[in-house]
């Protein structure tokens, strides 16, 4: 039935939307992407050497994706092959590789292109690897996700990943002045407006083209100009992008973590807000700050803890919106608290320790003695009690025998642990006199 509506050239007067219409015909059109379709690009260079290869294009939505592929295909003479992981399967997979199988053997080959190739399945992904590797097919797999995450290391091996950038406004402002060539008219928007429409499209090309197509169509008058709050009454505002499974999640976190940890409020704040203006469990976050508040700072403020806590309590009591306020409010503290993770270091120090030195029992002095037959084993026997000790501090061993006294927590000489930090050497210098009495006697 398609063939017929080409044939009656149908198709060709269908309905597009703008960004359609406006799709590069040639890799030197595509917007923003030089390191890759430039002069010197990635792709110019293999086209150019007639050495193309299979690739992964990374990138978020609207950069274009789908143009270089279509585009490489024609550039390099292979017959173009499109489908989407998310509606296709193993028997569509099976009738793409006998068709290029088909194409071979008439001396053409074929560019398989797979959209969203992260949702295919282990064992989908596998079946790519022989018609790879015996050149049946080439393929040009596009995804938003992590492909360190989402796809097997042996697809992986077999394909070059190649980074598609987000839109910057140079490259959007590109775009709006095409859009503007194509429509032969400028834009009704006066400069805060057209800021604004980029700064919406959020690095996406083809929602940028969507908004200026619903812009020429809803103000005809030639002489109107809307301001930044006129273009909010015609266009909605996007969600920005944002998977709370998936890279955007984990970026965004992993941002405001180390933006507390370098002691930067206000850089922590904004990532805080990224997070809960796209749709962030807001106690999610509050766990992260409590862990952040052990891992980053410890005792070095004993009280960023109890801040972290109460904010996660204030949340649970306030709920939404009033109770985020709660959460920003530990964010602050925590990013402006003394940083030390001695703490955290000493843990997994004696961690590493236990491990290594399996069972050994602590030694007798400090063992209770409940019963006579403990007793007699020298359970207790010799035990100072502390309180009783000048100072309060008797300087006994108290590691196993057979390890000698080892250090694992080193508190900085900074915020609370700087008085912590005397009373361990307070301690250590009375240790070393016990000791010395010790052996006196």
């Amino acid at each position: 039935m398609s063939n017929l509506f080409e044939a009656a050239g149908l198709e060709r007067e269908a309905p597009r939307p703008l960004a359609d219409r406006l799709r590069p015909e040639s890799l030197a059109e595509v917007v923003g992407q030089d390191h890759l379709v430039g002069p010197e690009g990635v792709l110019t260079r293999m086209l150019r050497a007639q050495r193309f290869s299979s690739i992964i294009l990374w990138g978020p939505p609207g950069t274009g994706k789908t143009t270089i592929a279509r585009l490489v295909a024609n550039e390099a003479k292979l017959v173009f092959v499109q489908m989407s992981a998310i509606f296709s399967g193993v028997q569509d997979l099976k009738k793409a590789f006998e068709a290029a199988r088909g194409n071979r053997e008439q001396g053409r080959g074929t560019l398989l292109f797979v959209d969203e190739i992260h949702r295919f399945n282990r064992t989908q992904q596998d079946s790519f690897l022989p018609v790879m590797e015996d050149g049946t097919i080439t393929l040009v797999g596009a995804t938003t996700e992590n492909p360190s995450f989402e796809l097997n290391a042996a697809l992986l091996s077999r394909a070059q990943v190649l980074t598609l950038r987000r839109l910057d406004s140079e490259a959007l402002e590109l775009l709006l002045q095409r859009a503007e060539a194509f429509e032969g008219r400028q834009l009704p928007l006066d400069p805060s407006a057209r800021e604004a429409v980029k700064q919406l499209a959020d690095g996406d090309g083809r929602y940028l083209l969507n908004m200026a197509e619903e812009i020429f169509a809803s103000i005809t008058d030639p002489e109107a100009r809307l301001d930044a709050a006129g273009l909010a009454d015609i266009v909605q505002r996007r969600m920005p992008l944002y998977d709370k499974s998936r890279d955007g999640h984990y970026n965004l976190i992993s941002a405001l973590h180390k933006s507390v940890r370098g002691s930067d409020p206000d850089a922590a704040l904004y990532y805080l807000a990224r997070m809960l203006t796209a749709g962030e469990d807001p106690l999610y976050i509050a766990r992260r700050v409590v862990r952040m508040a052990i891992e980053d700072i410890g005792l070095a403020d004993p009280n960023a803890l109890t801040q972290a806590i109460a904010a996660k309590d204030a949340f649970d009591f306030l709920g939404s919106p009033e109770g985020e306020l709660a959460i920003a409010q530990a964010v602050i503290y925590v990013a402006t608290a003394p940083k030390s993770n001695a703490g955290y270091v000493a843990y997994k120090a004696a961690t590493r320790r236990a491990k290594e030195t399996g069972s050994l029992s602590p030694p007798a002095h400090i063992l209770n003695a409940p019963t006579k037959l403990m007793k007699a084993q020298g359970y207790g026997k010799g035990y100072d009690y502390d309180h009783d000790a000048p100072d309060a501090f008797s300087g006994q061993n108290y590691f196993p025998d057979g390890i000698t006294r080892e250090r694992y927590y080193d508190p900085p000489d900074r915020g609370f642990e700087r008085e912590i930090r005397k009373r361990l050497d307070y301690w250590a210098k009375l240790r070393r006199e016990r000791q010395a009495e010790d052996e006196q006697e």
